[in-house]
């Protein structure tokens, strides 16, 4: 009797904890006073300026503040690069960076802040030559990792 009991409430925690399920949140902090924040992932635009909440990973999305002068994909602009994702091993977490690599180039100063888990852990680029930003594709050293379960990432521009 009390066997079937534990299996029960073990069971029912496991399918408890199955419907929560993975999310992420990606804010903005627009301080510019112009610009229009942008959150793009396969091709589609998520967000411009609100909070996007994934139900589940959020991978390879890119963000930058659109002035009139970037591209689609952020092109002529600052680039925040992330993947939002619950680590399944060692490494496999989220990862988030600044891109400066061409044809992305220096438009207002761009940062970016993991919270809800990794708080205080981000990047700030304040100029062309800011050393947190990629310039070339293997500059990894810029990224920054975090291995929390649903962290969120906040987007700040002109701080």
């Amino acid at each position: 009797m009390q066997y079937s009991f534990a299996a029960t409430v073990l069971a029912l925690a496991a399918f408890v904890g199955s419907v929560v399920g993975e999310t992420h949140t990606v804010r903005f902090d627009n301080r510019c006073g112009f610009g229009t924040p942008v959150l793009i992932a396969g091709g589609k635009v998520l967000s411009t300026g609100g909070d996007y909440t994934s139900n589940g990973p959020l991978t390879a999305a890119i963000a930058y503040l659109q002035t009139g002068k970037c591209g689609f994909n952020g092109d002529g602009c600052t680039l925040i690069e992330t993947t939002l994702v619950n680590p399944t091993a060692p490494g496999s977490g989220s990862s988030t960076d600044i891109s400066l690599i061409p044809p992305h180039a220096f438009s207002v100063t761009s940062g970016f802040g993991y919270y809800n888990g990794c708080d205080n852990t981000g990047a700030d680029c304040t100029s062309g030559s800011c050393s947190t930003a990629f310039f070339q594709p293997d500059d990894t050293h810029v990224q920054v990792a975090c291995q929390t379960n649903n962290v969120n990432l906040v987007i700040t521009f002109c701080a």
